[in-house]
This record gives structure tokens, C-alpha cells and sequence, in this order.
């Protein structure tokens, strides 16, 4: 092979080694740049989705929603009627959806919120019975400008139980609820929940009892914002 065949074969090589190279830093290079453009785009879409109106506590975004899970149970009270105590355990989901933005010119600084309510569960004394219902709610959200976030609660539904005579007759009655908690955000959007919650039954005279079923109930949950 002569002295011009052996330069020939040396630039190719090294044209060749120059591009494997050049190659591979371009990829990185695209592969950077995409990677940017994706954290600007997730920081764009977190920032839209953020359910807080200046940080955690100081009030939610108009609009913001919520899953919370929570149980619990209580005694029952021989109190505005009933002649027995009903002691009762209970489930509930609820969905949340914030009416307004921060009310800002009071001592009680929040937001208002209505919620949609499913709870079961069971009597477990005097008797083993069963209990579903419904009910909407109008919660009251105190902006502290903290992790904990207290609430009152008040809502009117309709329920289906076995409980039955000498305080109710049986399957349809009406359910008042009021509550008393506080959220403690454990993340931005994730918050522990404790309770305590009224819960009457009755069938506002329709059927006959209708003495009426009254619990006082400790609640915990957890509640998932968006």
C-alpha cells in the first residue's frame, strides 16, 4: 500500500471516529433539551393545578375539588327523644368542591365548600342493624395560614337502616349531621382529617316511631385535593 492509499485510509477513519462522536453529543444535546422543555411544562401545569390561593393554609383556589375517606364510630344519646342509646360505626366518601375564593376582609378568614356525601355501616348496640344514606353539605374551611386547616360542617340527607321500634320504623328516614374538625396537610393536595360529627335519624313523622336516633361520633380520614 502506498504513502496515498495510507493517508486516504487515516482521514477516513478519523472522519469517521469524528462523526461516531459528534453523533452522540448531539443526541445528548436533543435529549437535554427535551428534557428542559418537559420541566418547564410540568412546572407550568403544576402551577395551574395548584388548589391553594397563596401558599399552604392561606385559603383554596375557587374551584378546587377533594376525595376524603373517613370512619369512625360513637355512642349513642338518650337525648331529644329516643328511648334507647344507638351506638353506631360508619364509612363515609365524600366529594368537595370549593363555591368561591378566599373570603379575606373577616376574622374568619375561608372558604366555603359543598360536598357530596355516601356513608354506611351498622348499629352495633342494642341491636346488630345496618345503615346507608346520602346527604349534601355546606363546610365552612378557616384559612389559619398554616398545615391545619379546621372546619365546621352541616349537612341534610336521606337514609336506609333496619333500626327499627321503639325509636324508628324501619328502612326511610332523614339524617341531620353537624361537624366539628381539622385537616392536617401532610402534603399540598393530601391531608389527615379528624372529627367529631352529630348524627340524627328520623322520619319526620311519615311513618310511626319516630322518637328518632342521635349519635355523637369520633371520625378519622384522609382527603385527596385537585
Amino acid at each position: 500500500m502506498n504513502q496515498k492509499t495510507w493517508r486516504g485510509t487515516i482521514i477516513t477513519i478519523l472522519f469517521t471516529v469524528i462523526l461516531l462522536c459528534a453523533n452522540p453529543a448531539r443526541a445528548q444535546s436533543a435529549i437535554l433539551s427535551t428534557n428542559s422543555d418537559s420541566t418547564v411544562a410540568w412546572a407550568a401545569k403544576s402551577s395551574l393545578t395548584n388548589i391553594w390561593e397563596n401558599g399552604v393554609g392561606e385559603g383554596f383556589r375557587s374551584a378546587a375539588q377533594s376525595i376524603t375517606v373517613t370512619t369512625g364510630a360513637g355512642y349513642g344519646l338518650e337525648d331529644f327523644g329516643s328511648k334507647q342509646s344507638h351506638d353506631l360505626a360508619l364509612v363515609s366518601v365524600a366529594y368537595g368542591y370549593m363555591l368561591g375564593t378566599l373570603w379575606r376582609d373577616h376574622w374568619f378568614r375561608g372558604n366555603g365548600e359543598l360536598r357530596g356525601e355516601f356513608f354506611s355501616g351498622a348499629q352495633f348496640f342494642p341491636s346488630s342493624e345496618w345503615l346507608v344514606g346520602v346527604a349534601p353539605h355546606l363546610r365552612y374551611n378557616f384559612a389559619t395560614g398554616t398545615r391545619w386547616v379546621p372546619y365546621l360542617d352541616a349537612g341534610a340527607g336521606v337514609s336506609a337502616t333496619s333500626i327499627g321500634p321503639p325509636d324508628l320504623s324501619h328502612y326511610f328516614e332523614f339524617n341531620l349531621q353537624a361537624t366539628a374538625g381539622i385537616r392536617w396537610f401532610i402534603r399540598d393536595n393530601v391531608a389527615l382529617t379528624v372529627e367529631t360529627r352529630y348524627l340524627h335519624l328520623s322520619c319526620a313523622g311519615i311513618n310511626l316511631p319516630n322518637e328518632g336516633a342521635n349519635a355523637i361520633m369520633g371520625m378519622v380520614g384522609v382527603s385527596w385535593f385537585f
